[in-house]
Formats: C-alpha cells, sequence, structure tokens
C-alpha cells in the first residue's frame, strides 16, 4: 500500500471497469467484490480509509439481538452467516467474544434465554456457542464488576467482536493485492457524464496537492455512507433524501470498570435502547446511543443528553461508578440508515438492513447496513451493477476470500497487541529489533510501538498522525491525552520518513493535538513524549 504507486495507475489506466466512490466498509467490501470477479477497480476516498463511521463503530460483529426482539429475522440470519464468515476469512481481527446478560427480575433469565437459544439456532453451523443461563454467583464471579443489589440470574451467549478501523485497513490491502487499486485523500469532485447522460466516470482531485483528476469508468458505485446524498446531489439535485444519519457515542473507561473478559449487555435501557460494555484492547468501551441529525459530519461530536445517558446508565449497572473524569477517550458515529418512506419513525426502529437504489444515468448507490454484514452489501451492489450496466463477470468470490493478515484462529496470540496484524506479526518484529528506537513504545502507558508507527508509513498508506494514531493504532480511541502527549513524536517520525518539512509537522502536531481535545470531556495540558 503506496499512495504516489497508486496514483501513478491514474494517468496509465485509460478506463476504469468501476469506480467505487467511498473507502468505509461498504466501499471497500465492493471495490474487494468488484476486484475478486477480474474487474479492473478503483477506489477513492475523501479523507482516510474509515475515517467516518466505519472506524467508530461498537467493534461487534454480530446478528442484533435488538432486531430479533424487533423479529427481523431475516437482517438477523444473513448477519448471524455473514459474523460466521468473517471469523473464519479474518480471524486475526474477529474473536469469539461472551457476553452476560444481567438479570434484575425473576423471569428475566427465562426470557432472554429462551430468546436468546433462538439466536443461536439461527447460527446454523456457523453458531459460536450455545447461551447459558447462570446463577447470580456464578454472574458475580464472571463480572465482579457489576452492581449486585437486586441481581437475580445472568444469561451467557456468544458473539463476535473485531477491530474496525484495523479491519478495513486489511480490506484495502487485500484489495490492492487482488489486483485493484485504492487512494486514500482523493476526493471526488463531480460526475462524468456522456451525451446521453449517463455516468462514465468521475472528477477527482488529491487533497494533498491539489491535482484534478477526470477518470473514466464503466460503472461508477456510491458507498459513502452517511455522504450518500451528496453525491446523489451531483447526480440529480432533485434526488430526495434516501440517507438519515443516526449518531452513536462510546465512552472508553480504564479496564477497573470491567474486572473481565466477559462482555456486558444491558438489553433494556431506561429509553429502550441497548447498552453494551465491552472489554477492547484492555480497556472498558461503552456505548452507544442512537440520536436522529440533521447534517453529517467527519468528525461529529456527542451531545451532552447522550454523554449523560451512558454515564448514567453504565452508574446503574457498575458497581464502581464512572464519573466524567474517568472517561479515556469519548468517540461518536455516525450510521448511515436507509431513510424510512412514513415519517415519525424513531431511529431505533428504522431497519438495519442495507437497499440498492439505482438511477436513470447509471449510478449505483448501497445505502443502509452494518459492519456485519458489508461483504453481503458488496456482493448485491456489484451484483446489481453488472445486472444494469450489462457487464461481463462472474460471481462474487468474496464468501471464502481469506483477507490480509488472515491466521488459523488457535494460531492467534490475543495476550499479544500486536495480534490484530496476523501474518504481518513477524515482519513488525523484525522492524523492531532494526533499529532500537523502532522497539520503544510510543506513548509508555500502552504497548503500540514506534515500529507500529512506521509500518503504518511505509506499508498502510498512513499520511497523517490522525490516520497513524486513531486508525493504524487506536490510541486515540482509547486514551486521548495520550495520543495528545505522543503527537509530537509521531509528527517528527512522518516528516522524517516522508521528506516534509518541520513546518509541515508543527502544522500537523498542532491539527491533531485540536482534533484529539473533541475526544475529551475534561481539559488537558498536554505533555510532549521524546524518543531517543
Amino acid at each position: 500500500m503506496k499512495r504516489n504507486e497508486e496514483i501513478s495507475k491514474l494517468t496509465s489506466i485509460q478506463e476504469w471497469d468501476f469506480i467505487v466512490i467511498g473507502g468505509g466498509a461498504s466501499g471497500l467490501g465492493s471495490a474487494l467484490d468488484a476486484t475478486s470477479r477480474g474487474f479492473k477497480t478503483l477506489l477513492l476516498e475523501s479523507h482516510d480509509f474509515a475515517k467516518a463511521t466505519s472506524s467508530r463503530s461498537t467493534k461487534l460483529v454480530h446478528g442484533g439481538v435488538r432486531y430479533l426482539a424487533q423479529g427481523d429475522v431475516g437482517l438477523v440470519k444473513e448477519a448471524l452467516k455473514e459474523r460466521g464468515l468473517l471469523a473464519q476469512n479474518a480471524a486475526h481481527v474477529v474473536k469469539n467474544q461472551s457476553f452476560i446478560i444481567p438479570n434484575y427480575t425473576w423471569w428475566g433469565g427465562i426470557y432472554y434465554k429462551i430468546g436468546l437459544s433462538i439466536y443461536d439456532f439461527l447460527a446454523g453451523k456457523l453458531s459460536l456457542g450455545k447461551t447459558k443461563y447462570i446463577s447470580k454467583a456464578k454472574t458475580v464471579e464472571k463480572l465482579p464488576t457489576i452492581e449486585q443489589h437486586n441481581l437475580a440470574s445472568g444469561v451467557v451467549y456468544q458473539d463476535g467482536q473485531f477491530d474496525d478501523a484495523r479491519l478495513a485497513i486489511n480490506l484495502t490491502q487485500t484489495l490492492i493485492e487482488k489486483g485493484g487499486s485504492a487512494i486514500n485523500y482523493m476526493k471526488v469532485t463531480g460526475l462524468l457524464k456522456n451525451d446521453s447522460g449517463k455516468i462514465n466516470g468521475v472528477k477527482a482531485e488529491d487533497q494533498f496537492s491539489g491535482q484534478q483528476y477526470e477518470l473514466r469508468a464503466k460503472a461508477v458505485i456510491n458507498a459513502t455512507g452517511v455522504f450518500t446524498n451528496d453525491i446523489l446531489n451531483m447526480n440529480n439535485p432533485k434526488h430526495g433524501k434516501f440517507v438519515v444519519p443516526s449518531q452513536g457515542i462510546h465512552l472508553v473507561l480504564d479496564k477497573s470498570f470491567l474486572k473481565s473478559d466477559d462482555a456486558i449487555m444491558i438489553p433494556k435501557t431506561s429509553d429502550g435502547r441497548v447498552l453494551f460494555v465491552v472489554p477492547w484492547h484492555d480497556r472498558a468501551l461503552v456505548g452507544t446511543t442512537d440520536t436522529l441529525l440533521e447534517n453529517p459530519s467527519f468528525e461529529p461530536h456527542a451531545l451532552e443528553s447522550e454523554i449523560s445517558f451512558v454515564l448514567n446508565t453504565a452508574r446503574q449497572y457498575l458497581a464502581k461508578k464512572p464519573t466524567r473524569e474517568d472517561v479515556k477517550s469519548m468517540f461518536a458515529g455516525l450510521r448511515p440508515l436507509a431513510a424510512p418512506k412514513e415519517g415519525g419513525k424513531s431511529t431505533k426502529e428504522v431497519s438495519r438492513s442495507h437497499k440498492v437504489i439505482t438511477s436513470d444515468t447509471g449510478l449505483v448507490s448501497i445505502i443502509g447496513g452494518k459492519w456485519t454484514t458489508y461483504r453481503k452489501m458488496a456482493q448485491d451492489t456489484i451484483d446489481k451493477a453488472v445486472e444494469i450496466l450489462h457487464l461481463n463477470g462472474g460471481p462474487s468470490q468474496t464468501e471464502n476470500l481469506s483477507i490480509h493478515g488472515n491466521m488459523k484462529a488457535e494460531l492467534v496470540d490475543r495476550t499479544n497487541h500486536l495480534y490484530v496484524y496476523g501474518s504481518d506479526i513477524p515482519a513488525i518484529k523484525s522492524l523492531q529489533s532494526s533499529d532500537p528506537q523502532y522497539s520503544q513504545k510510543i506513548h509508555p502507558d500502552h504497548a503500540f510501538t514506534i515500529a507500529e508507527a512506521v509500518w503504518a508509513i511505509r506499508h498502510e498508506m498512513a499520511e497523517t498522525i490522525e490516520d497513524i494514531l486513531a486508525r493504524r493504532v487506536r490510541l486515540l480511541f482509547l486514551d486521548a491525552r495520550a495520543a495528545i502527549d505522543s503527537a509530537h513524536s509521531i509528527a517528527q517520525l512522518i516528516a522524517k520518513e516522508k521528506g516534509h518539512s518541520q513546518e509541515w509537522a508543527d502544522a500537523q502536531e498542532k491539527e491533531f493535538i485540536e482534533l484529539a481535545k473533541g475526544y475529551l470531556l475534561t481539559p488537558y495540558t498536554p505533555k510532549t513524549i521524546t524518543h531517543n
């Protein structure tokens, strides 16, 4: 993954089969699906891969227990199948996670045991394990930090957990290895049309150099998530609204709030939402909310009401009561919900199933969906494009396609933080031993090393401090203060690796610190960390 090599392809290839707009889950999935069928495919992302929704999830690969409660069996069954496939195709980033529902009524244990046994049944041979009813004593043993007052029992069920941004990078690597092309910081600024009004390409601008491109393609896929309406506007300003953004926030706490490898699932909170407390990279991730927003943004901010809701609900169920000061990092993400035909539906009632829509001009857009079903969404999108544009290509090849980094699940050592690199681990260890500085930690409180930042710059198309600290290693999402303190050393490292000036490094550092402050709930004075 080298950006300059990918850009050089823009002048050597006269016409692509597919140009995919958007470098999140649905865009990367669509580009990989098209490439797997032998199509010449180019993906363009205006920011960094997974910059928006796709790095801000609850980190769950799941069927969706609450959709089962809503009676959406079809969506749950599809998602459970995809969960199983993803666990096979990317075993290094996807793992089997135990969840416990603590019950504070005598009937809760029976009710959830029955419901989740149906969930297991729907997963068929791709089931991750059987649901079990456990006593109050066993629940406390497994979840020592659970609120014990009025606790009656627990129900244990299995679901999947993953690292979303790491999977996005692995999908990009796979796409390029299979002969496709992907470029970050390449913004689509317009659509090209032929004399009969059909789309035959895009206009794009390099966000670093400012260079403009006109790129031709037989098919253009709009996979821009919450920004779908922007591309539809380029195609037809009167298209109407197809996507409504719904915001979900997450608070990250110290592991002391969840002294367990099991996650907590609260199936019904004060306003009917589901709340999770999930172990993630040795922290406790708490979320999420479901707030309808008017306008999408690449850096959404949590509303005060959302922060209060998550903290207050967590306090009800955790023996150690979290405060604002305990929040290591806070991030908000936007779900691209398919707009309901009838108004007045709350966001938690809007279906998470995806839709492929086609325009008279030949533009194909994928809307809705979620990370777990990204592969099926992509397959449906490319199938539709092949059908309406009469393209010659075989069926999708992604169902059993191993994703970059994949290795046998039993060989993945999750006690080593490098596990998310999978089969790339030996190369990173080799880098660590090649230079004493590279084996040093980026921040003394976290396991991530300088070698991982170097790897990200050289092999994972990381161009900015944010690319490295937010999405290649997850420091910004795990501990925003530590990320702020690490900004200086990472800016110097990128400048050295890429030949940027000191002015560039200083501007980058300032820009990142300003961004990272938005992940904090309390003010913070930065401390600069330097490496010898």
